[in-house]
């Protein structure tokens, strides 16, 4: 049943390659954080959901990994599938790329669009970093002349630039349907889910080189009282010397990450939070499908 007539619902897929900024942009248009972020690629891993409810429409966001060239590794081609599949379910796609910089994986993005009939928003992000605006205008043209777009808005997803602007043309592409979701409903991942987000965020963040795109976090044991939500947590990485890198000198490095985790899951259940972490090997799990999916990545 439509909730009131001229109501729309439907979904809208942000793609583009890794760093253009697609999760803070979710974040953003929510007003919540429910897709980690850190500068680092390959940051989002999974098809995060994030449920938009307006007095006129519901957007349901889909934040997607960034395309990328790298396919040398399973996790790699397991992210790209992740994020062209969504190309073909959305109502919406919004492009987004980055004004300061054009890249070869961007192009693998607009060739992936090329095989989808929806309606294109072209998000043109970053756009507080450009000293003139004008500046845009090249790749605006370049883009125009590869794909039809039914709308293109400069942002600053950081910045909360033009964001509302991007929403209205969202709504108006979306077809006329009920509510899909509650309206009180955020998000689609459960709060275990999002508990190893947290945690993996905090390792990316302070972590170099390769570390980040070899650790993977599963939560063991996850129980909640009127007192304290007590949280265990295995991280994963692929070699011992992963493993000491991430303990540190006397568990000095899984501190550092216990407690910067903590702040926040802290404010994710709205109470104290005691966690546990250990750090384990699995050897070449990012290149073994059956590692993958063993830890989540179905």
């Amino acid at each position: 049943m439509v909730k009131n007539k001229g109501f729309k619902s439907g979904y809208a897929a942000i793609v583009g390659r890794p760093n253009v900024g697609k999760s803070t942009l979710l974040n953003e248009l929510l007003g919540e954080k429910v897709s980690i972020t850190s500068p680092k690629p390959q940051t989002t891993r999974w098809q995060i959901m994030g449920v938009q409810s307006l007095p006129d429409a519901q957007i349901i966001y889909l934040d997607t990994p960034g395309i990328h060239e790298e396919e040398k590794r399973a996790i790699s081609r397991y992210l790209n599938r992740v994020a062209t599949s969504v190309m073909f379910d959305a109502d919406v796609i919004v492009l987004m790329v980055d004004a300061t910089q054009w890249k070869s994986e961007d192009e693998l993005v607009v060739k992936a669009l090329k095989q989808t009939d929806k309606p294109i928003i072209l998000a043109i992000n970053k756009m507080d970093l450009l000293a003139e605006k004008a500046a845009v205008l090249p790749l605006i043209e370049k883009l125009k002349n590869k794909l039809p777009f039914a709308g293109i808005v400069p942002i600053s997803a950081k910045k909360a630039l033009n964001t509302h602007a991007l929403q209205h043309d969202i709504i108006q592409l979306l077809p006329e349907g009920p509510l899909l979701f509650p309206v009180d409903q955020l998000t689609d991942k459960s709060i275990r889910f999002q508990a190893a987000e947290i945690i993996r965020e905090k390792l990316i963040c302070s972590t170099e080189d390769e570390l980040p795109y070899t650790t993977a976090v599963a939560i063991e044991a996850f129980t909640q009282d009127e007192k304290i939500t007590e949280i265990s947590a295995v991280i994963w990485v692929e070699r011992p010397g992963q493993k000491a890198i991430i303990i540190g000198k006397k568990g000095d490095h899984l501190k550092k990450v216990g407690m910067a985790a903590r702040r926040d899951l802290e404010k994710l259940v709205k109470g104290k939070v005691f966690l546990r972490l250990w750090v384990k090997v699995k050897e070449h799990w990012t290149d073994d499908e059956k590692s993958l999916r063993g830890l989540g990545y179905e």
